[in-house]
């Protein structure tokens, strides 16, 4: 991956490549689910942690191959006094597109064959380089999976490849385990020797072929990984749009496994949903629009804008270019208009923010219109402090409203104000200097300006009319 990042910790889709496998395998209602790991262990154990604390871990201290990984992770269920019996899954860290219903239906294909090993196997339009499956012609059998490099011509025909995904009978895998070699290029333990083992024995080895052959890809670079996020980012928008929604250009929309829809809601191009998003019915996102963890109620509008952390109330109107920051509360039928950003502020039912302002750390009553090019003035330096506005209230273009201080309901302020005392309901606060004009002050300052001489012309053309 040429990073500092361990590989299975690279995101896709709002997840990382582990935390993919680990979702799927979760849907098989394990009884127990352990990651091996080993480079970066400690990263990855941390990261685990949190988005699955029953995630059990096995340390793999030296990287011996395959088997030793799996036989590592038995002796850590072992260990800790768990009798081994039943299905053993053996999964991928790597493979973010596998789902838990193909894994279900290798768990149903072993079970129901009796098999002492069943693969996951895939048929793919070109097999260069994987694995061949190769079966036993009269009853259907797994007899070897032969490396490409060693297949013969009419193993290298078979289009059926290995996935690198098991189901093991549990005892059976432990006996073999202990019985593989190391006597091969790598020097290493493999886990597929386990299948001509057990085979040997007299045990049936058999295979389950994966629907979609894309699901077992492996990422081992940041090319597949960005294919991976695309296979991942178009299944999430085929069953978005078969749910009831509206996507209206899937090729430049990008949603993250963790966002949900209701029905009839519309996705414009260039939209990105990420995180816990929800958007309710009949709410339109996009053109141009990014939002993390944001909830967007029914019937709201979100144009051009960049949420995170936000609720956007029924039918309120975002954007465009609105930056809504983390604590944003948009009452039904609220505005927050062009270039507004908010941060940490609850705007009531029908209030407007119409344009060019800051609102941060601010309660705004219902109904109240906040007027153009003002400022939240909510940080000293030091401290954050917070600012009310009332309900009907009016306030002025270009106002700055110096926190903490409160706007009382009905009350307005002047254009131009500097807002730094509670203004009582119902008033009018005019906090700015007197006009005062000093006639000929461009003739004298600037003689000869352009602006003297638009003066001037000016100046006899009102005389010419007197």
């Amino acid at each position: 991956m040429k990073s500092a990042t361990p590989k299975v910790l690279h995101a896709l889709c709002g997840r990382s490549l582990v935390g993919h496998v680990v979702a799927a395998s979760r849907e098989l209602d394990p009884e127990h689910l352990v990651v091996v790991v080993g480079h970066a262990r400690e990263q990855v154990r941390a990261h685990l942690s949190e988005v699955d604390p029953g995630v059990r871990t096995a340390v793999q201290h030296e990287q011996l191959g395959t088997g030793h990984a799996v036989r590592t992770a038995l002796e850590e269920l072992s260990d800790s006094g768990v009798v081994l019996d039943g299905t053993v899954i053996v999964v991928c860290g790597d493979t973010p597109l596998l789902t838990g219903e193909t894994l279900q239906r290798l768990a149903k294909t072993h079970a129901a064959d009796g098999n002492a090993v069943t693969v996951l196997s895939a048929e793919v339009p070109d097999a260069t380089g994987y694995g061949r499956i190769v079966r036993d012609a009269a009853s259907g059998a797994v007899t070897a999976i032969v490396e490409h490099k060693d297949a013969s011509e009419a193993q290298r025909a078979v289009r059926e490849i290995n996935s690198g995904v098991f189901a093991f009978d549990a005892r059976l895998l432990v006996d073999a385990l202990g019985k593989v070699r190391t006597d091969n290029s790598q020097g290493e333990e493999y886990l597929t020797d386990v299948l001509g083992i057990v085979r040997e024995a007299g045990h049936r080895v058999g295979a389950a072929v994966a629907v979609d052959h894309r699901e077992i890809l492996g990422i081992n670079n940041r090319v597949q990984l960005a294919e991976a996020r695309r296979l991942l980012n178009e299944r999430l928008l085929e069953r978005a749009m078969l749910a009831g929604v509206t996507v209206v250009d899937p090729a430049s929309t990008f949603v993250d496994v963790s966002v949900s829809f209701e029905q009839d809601v519309t996705v414009h191009p260039g939209t990105q949903l990420l995180g816990a998003t929800h958007v309710a019915s009949g709410a339109e996102v996009g053109p141009h629009s990014r939002l993390t963890d944001t909830s967007v109620a029914e019937g709201a509008v979100v144009s051009f804008t960049v949420a995170e952390g936000a609720r956007i109330g029924v039918g309120a109107n975002v954007g465009p270019y609105a930056y809504l920051r983390p604590g944003t509360d948009l009452g039904p039928r609220s505005k927050a208009g062009a270039y507004v950003e908010m941060k940490n502020a609850s705007v009531g039912e029908g209030t407007k923010v119409p344009h060019l302002s800051y609102v941060g750390d601010a309660t705004i009553g219902e109904f109240t219109n906040i007027g153009a090019a003002s400022v939240f003035v909510n940080y000293d330096g030091e401290a954050k402090h917070h600012t009310t506005v009332g309900s009907h209230c009016r306030t002025g273009s270009d106002n700055m409203f110096v926190a903490p201080v409160t706007i009382g309901d009905g009350a307005y302020t002047a254009a131009g104000s500097v807002i730094t005392k509670d203004v009582p309901p119902g008033s009018l606060a005019v906090a700015r200097g007197q006009q005062r004009n000093i006639e000929g002050w461009v003739a004298r300052k600037r003689p000869g300006s352009a602006a003297a001489q638009a003066a001037a012309a000016a100046r006899r053309e009102t005389d010419g009319e007197r």
